[in-house]
């Protein structure tokens, strides 16, 4: 059978190997580039719109894994031959990746026409794939832009279209997200970000800050959660919801991460010794097996007691993978280090998590915490997760305490830990180090001080 290119026009091009992917006969990235190069050129003159878009199939890798290999080129195969169907004779379709397919409607003029046209290319994909004697099921998501200045080139048209795909996968699946002006200032502002939240952690100018952890009966402070701080010299305060993410998107988590402990495991020395520091990781540091190698070593050189150290981690960031991440739980356990389920409620599967991992404490989410005086379900949870850790021996710290109301429903409750805005606000090592001056009023040793 002939192999087209969505043309449907048989020629020299379409059996060019150089321009084909060898899997599903489709043009690969070459021939898409030059696809859309050639068509920029003819309108350079009268530069009218056209679409670009990128579709990315949902969970195609679970999928690979689960039927195998030889199942997953089989359904790549079949996306492209309903992807082809699809096309009319000025359309095309190519595979520019693993799992990622590239098309250009030549006359495709507005947003809302290259919305409507990418849904129906979900809805085409939606249906089951035969793998054998089974079937798979597979959703889509698309990033689309559209050409209107004769100033675009492939390359940046393609840019923003990945720019729409992320959106679109960052807001679930078989989603359509077209690029638009202010998605771009967005990306520009991230970039932005990026690059002086590099130079900063280079130059070591993020900060802990400490919020103060109680014994919720004697109101006596028993630990501090470190948070990251930034401000830069132009960007002002930047806040940690910000930057966090885009840290774990851009790969700087890890040396971000570092720099926070080392200088909190430095400030928390002169701390009375009964007092932890508790550690945030990321869901990305929990698949990285030398994190407990870079934990150990930044403790080995500030001098500080394994043993006062807590580290927090999410339920998403142990699902990411799980075995690596009880690997590196159960080595930093060895050592003496305590480990704590973070926003515990507001993942999936919680329950299996505490008896497939060794918690230390539990610390309750915040969203609980808040509506305890007038939701009865928030408090028939927090009164269940608090008979469970009575059970399985853990601790519990209820955070975003805000009320001396809430606070006294815990303890009536029999939560022993609390956290948040009522006991103290993050605040700086020097603030931190006063904060403990007045709270153990002049108790402290005169090295401490």
């Amino acid at each position: 059978m002939q192999t087209t290119f969505g043309t449907g026009q048989p020629g020299r091009e379409n059996t060019d190997l150089a321009f084909t992917d060898p899997l599903t006969g489709l043009g690969n990235h070459r021939r898409f580039f030059d696809k859309v190069d050639r068509l920029i050129s003819d309108r350079a003159d009268d530069p009218a719109p056209f679409t670009v878009g990128i579709l990315d199939l949902d969970g195609f890798k679970p999928i690979n894994d689960l039927f195998g290999h030889k199942a997953g080129d089989d359904i790549l195969i079949q996306v492209a031959m309903r992807l082809r169907a699809s096309m009319d004779g000025h359309s095309t379709v190519c595979r520019i990746g693993a799992d990622e397919f590239a098309f250009l409607y030549p006359m495709v003029f507005s947003e809302e026409q290259a919305a409507e046209k990418s849904r129906m290319l979900i809805e085409i994909l939606s249906a089951p794939y035969d793998v054998g004697e089974r079937t798979a099921r597979l959703s889509a998501s698309v990033g689309c832009s559209l050409f209107y200045s004769g100033d675009e080139t492939t390359e940046i048209l393609i840019n923003k279209a990945e720019t729409a795909l992320y959106h679109a996968k960052r807001s679930g699946r078989g989603r359509v997200v077209v690029y638009t002006r202010e998605m771009e200032e967005a990306a520009k502002r991230v970039t932005r970000i990026e690059q002086a939240l590099r130079r900063a952690v280079s130059a070591g100018e993020v900060e802990p800050h400490f919020q103060p952890i109680v014994d919720l009966t004697t109101r006596r402070t028993i630990g501090f959660e470190t948070l990251a701080r930034w401000t830069d010299r132009d960007l002002g305060m930047v806040p940690p919801s910000v930057f966090i993410p885009i840290a774990e998107e851009r790969g700087i988590i890890g040396p971000l991460s570092q720099l926070v402990l080392r200088k909190a495991t430095e400030a928390a020395r002169s701390w009375p010794k009964d007092l932890f520091l508790s550690f945030n990781l990321s869901p990305s540091q929990l698949v990285d097996q030398n994190t407990g190698l870079h934990i150990l070593a930044i403790l080995d050189r500030t001098g500080f007691d394994p043993r006062r150290l807590e580290i927090e981690i999410t339920e998403t960031g142990l699902m990411n993978d799980p075995a690596s991440a009880e690997k590196i739980v159960e080595d930093l356990r060895r050592v003496g280090i305590r480990v704590s389920l973070d926003d515990f409620g507001t993942g999936q599967s919680s329950l299996g998590r505490l008896r497939e991992f060794h918690f230390d404490k539990l610390k309750i989410d915040r969203a609980f915490v808040s509506s305890i005086l007038d939701d009865r379900p928030s408090e028939h949870i927090i009164r269940a997760i608090l008979a469970m850790c009575e059970g399985l021996g853990m601790d519990v710290v209820a955070e975003g305490i805000e009320e001396e109301a809430q606070a006294d429903r815990l303890v009536q409750f029999g939560c022993a830990g609390g956290q948040g805005y009522l006991f103290g606000r993050p605040v700086d090592a020097d603030a931190t180090l006063g904060y403990l001056r007045d709270s153990y009023r002049g108790a402290l040793h005169a090295k401490a001080i």
